[in-house]
């Protein structure tokens, strides 16, 4: 695992930094694809010198053409999201063991906040992640209404090499 001050030592030397779109169309489509465009990639990876960044756009459980999977079933939802977002890492070579930050949206976090803290705790322990990753929960209204949850992420990795655990 890299630490933050190695992070930044290996950013700040960059002499440059690449961008490009993050996708896993097996997974999910683009959002540019859709009956009523939307301009955003699913993700973003930055490459600075030997560290990449991937900033994960708010993914919800939605299908390879767009659909949303599994409306009303919140528990579904975000086992779909989790699988989404795991596709996106998994196009970059990374893992959710890369995850830095996230921040959930959930339409109704009075009534589904125990629900996505349970599946949430299910999946991560699944991930075997330790340390957890830092998050924020908020409530929202979603892009559309038949979604209960949509999550941002945020991964950090070396590029190239052996990674350090």
């Amino acid at each position: 695992m890299m630490s933050i001050s190695e992070a930044l030592a290996e950013a700040m030397g960059a002499t440059s930094i690449e961008k490009r779109a993050v996708s896993a169309p097996d997974a999910l489509n683009e959002a540019c694809d859709y009956e009523r465009p939307s301009s955003f990639s699913r993700g973003l990876r930055l490459d600075f010198g030997n560290v990449a960044v991937l900033l994960i756009s708010g993914t919800a459980s939605v299908g390879a053409n767009g659909e949303t999977l599994f409306p009303g079933d919140f528990r579904a939802q975000i086992r779909r999201t989790f699988a989404n977002i795991s596709a996106l890492l998994e196009s970059e070579g990374a893992s959710w063991k890369d995850i830095v930050r996230t921040t959930c949206y959930l339409r109704d976090i009075e009534r589904d906040y125990a629900a996505f803290n349970e599946e949430r705790t299910a999946f991560y322990d699944e991930q075997e992640l330790d340390p957890l990753p830092a998050s924020t929960g908020i409530q929202a209204i979603l892009c559309r209404p038949d979604l209960l949850v949509e999550i941002e992420a945020i991964a950090m990795f070396r590029i190239g090499g052996v990674k350090k655990e």
